[in-house]
């Protein structure tokens, strides 16, 4: 033994250790000069992805059944289900369905009658496991429009998360409407009462639960659908008519989803969060979530509760619209004159770095300015998306420097599944609404009636791909004006190419009206203009044929207009201060703001109403997507416009 320890801890030979560093060495150089083999950007082998319910399996893989949606009451932490209990709950679902009699094709379609919560993405997940079609029914497009949509889609079941809802429900069927409607699957509780009413009237009411359990018992295999069957149908409200029934497939919705991804070239990981608050929740948001495994939390149901939501579930990734951005906007202002200075010059210096491509919030400038503003949308927001509406460049570079943050701008319409255009990582300029997607063409063609011609860089915009929607659920009139004889969707929206290959959308094509003299009027251009005045919340711009200029109602902002009152001395209640005085200086701000743009004298508004109250989806002034309701409008504030015309002669 003495002689092997010896023999071990003896030194070695001088050739042997000379013999031992060469082979290192020779070894540590054929390690950092042997060639580096060409990776494939996405695995090959897991390409079956093509449809939703794939999406959501891989979600669930990578995940390792991670948490998936998170819910809360208020006070209290979010809870979150897992991606297999999810899983497992809309195949429980889905086979209820099937065991109720419902065919697991696409000429099955099921309502889903609900706020944004975990059980919306469960049974639109039950839709998508046995190749059925969900169709969102939304209370803020109308008792009529809901009427319509159920008959259309000739729905048998609808999905709906309370009693009130429920009794909506029966209440059309009591009155001898939507005869097809057979049964009513209800997620929280609801009266025994109910049931009685329904069986009256023909109408079965079950609870989620229930319906689950039946499906558990009754357990079968999914079928999955082709990547060309439909997926769901979303009806947009528009704001003339009945509502239009936009069919998108299973393929447009992942195409859309995996279009972005490649833009954004931030791949959202498992520790990545999201929050779902928009009346309507946008599918690429949805799909980009769960493909990757991250988790998506949803709000409590109450708007003015979204920021506790935000500070407790501290998202990582944001879909948002403009219209919040701007109040939080607004509130980040300072309030005296050095303040002021100080807040300039940190957006100032904040935003240099942005433009040199750097993105972070541990400067000193997020030290002792911007960390409330952060801390506002829950301090960890990585990724921040845009979209349903322009927002001004001086939020928008604000937002960049303060939220230390990448902020995209998306460009889309429900019939093109949500995005068309994206701006790209690492753009810093704002104004534009970014390159198309990988999953699209983009085009503009000549709107001669405007003077926009696609030979100068204008025109309208019109997309073609496998993100384009197959058209109008039963309505091929409208559908022929959407969709031309070689698949082009024609948006109705006004482009222009910039220098940088951008796409900037500069007017509308589809609210444009003529003046007495015949000078063509896009109100909406108009509005995105004026909307940046700081006194204003909102703006409905009005005019006809018959008249030579141009009326607007005005919506102060309830937390602007006292301070900007008080500076012209006028003092009281919000409908107090809606008075001459007020509304002069805001008529002015508004000419001013529209010379600062380029508006043409005819296309600034001679007079404006001020109206205390918001227009809102609620009081069916604005659509689900939060545009405005011009006929809803017009039709409420037709007294007011012709006093301000007559007070004009």
């Amino acid at each position: 033994m003495d002689a092997v320890i010896q023999w071990l801890f003896s030194p070695l030979p001088t050739p042997v250790v000379f013999s031992l560093l060469a082979l290192g060495v020779a070894t540590l150089y054929l390690l950092s000069t042997r060639p580096s083999p060409l990776r494939s950007p996405a695995d090959l082998n897991c390409q079956s992805v093509a449809v939703p319910f794939n999406v959501f399996q891989r979600g669930l893989r990578i995940s390792g059944n991670g948490p998936c949606l998170g819910y809360r009451k208020q006070g209290k932490p979010y809870q979150w289900l897992k991606y297999k209990q999810v899983s497992d709950r809309a195949e429980h679902l889905g086979s209820g369905f099937l065991h109720k009699g419902l065919q697991p094709n696409s000429d099955t379609f099921i309502g889903i009658f609900a706020q944004n919560r975990p059980e919306w993405i469960i049974g639109e997940l039950a839709c998508y496991t046995y190749s059925m079609v969900a169709v969102p029914l939304y209370d803020t497009l109308g008792p009529e429009a809901l009427v319509f949509i159920i008959d259309q889609a000739e729905i048998s079941t609808v999905l709906c998360d309370n009693q009130s809802k429920a009794e909506t429900l029966l209440q059309n069927r009591e009155k001898g409407q939507t005869p097809v409607l057979k049964t009513i699957v209800v997620m929280d509780s609801f009266s025994s009462e109910l049931v009685e009413r329904g069986t009256k009237c023909g109408v079965e009411l079950v609870s989620m639960k229930d319906m689950e359990a039946l499906g558990k018992s009754n357990h079968q295999k999914p079928i999955p659908p082709k990547p060309d069957d439909l997926s769901i149908v979303c009806f947009t409200s528009g704001t003339t008519g009945n509502p239009k029934g936009a069919m998108l497939t299973h393929e447009n919705v992942v195409s859309d989803a995996a279009g972005v991804l490649k833009n954004i070239e931030v791949f959202p990981s498992t520790e990545d969060i999201s929050i779902s608050f928009l009346p309507l929740a946008h599918m690429f948001e949805r799909i980009v979530q769960v493909s990757c495994g991250a988790r998506v939390g949803f709000f409590q149901g109450d708007i003015r509760l979204l920021p506790d939501d935000m500070k407790t579930l501290k998202p990582t990734i944001f879909p948002v619209v403009p219209r919040l951005l701007n109040r939080v906007y607004d509130r980040s202002g300072a309030k005296s004159s050095f303040k002021k200075w100080l807040l300039n010059f940190a957006v100032e210096r904040k935003y240099a770095e942005v433009k040199e491509g750097i993105i972070r919030k541990n400067s000193i400038w997020d030290k002792l300015i911007f960390h409330r503003v952060q801390e506002s949308l829950g301090g960890r927001v990585r990724i921040l998306v845009t979209g349903a509406a322009p927002i001004s460049p001086p939020v928008l570079n604000f937002l960049r420097a303060a939220l230390g943050c990448q902020i995209f701008e998306a460009y889309g319409q429900t019939e093109c599944t949500a995005g068309c255009t994206f701006t790209l990582p690492g753009d810093a300029t704002s104004g534009h609404v970014g390159v198309p997607l990988p999953c699209n063409h983009v085009k503009l063609v000549d709107v001669e009636e405007m003077n926009y011609f696609a030979s100068n860089g204008e025109g309208e915009v019109c997309i073609k791909g496998k993100n384009v929607f197959k058209g109008y659920l039963k309505d091929p009139e409208k559908t022929a004006e959407a969709l031309d004889e070689d698949g082009w969707l024609h948006t109705g929206d006004i482009g222009k190419w910039l220098q940088s290959g951008v796409l900037k959308i500069i007017d509308r094509k589809k609210n444009i009206f003529k003046l007495a003299q015949g000078e063509y009027i896009a109100p909406e251009k108009i509005e995105n203009v004026y909307v940046r005045s700081e006194p204003v919340a909102q703006v409905f711009v009005h005019g006809d044929s018959l008249q030579s200029s141009l009326v607007a109602v005005v919506v102060p902002d309830p937390e602007v207009l006292p301070g900007f009152a008080k500076n012209l001395g006028c003092h009281g209640s919000i409908e107090e201060l809606c008075k001459d005085k007020v509304k002069k200086a805001i008529v002015s701000d508004l000419i001013k703001l529209g010379k600062e743009a380029g508006l043409k004298s005819f296309e600034q508004v001679k007079d404006v109403h001020l109206h205390p109250e918001q227009f809102t989806i609620e009081n069916g002034l604005l659509t689900p997507t939060l545009k405005a309701k011009r006929a809803e409008l017009k039709l409420l504030f037709q007294p007011q416009i012709d006093k301000l015309y007559a007070n004009m002669q």
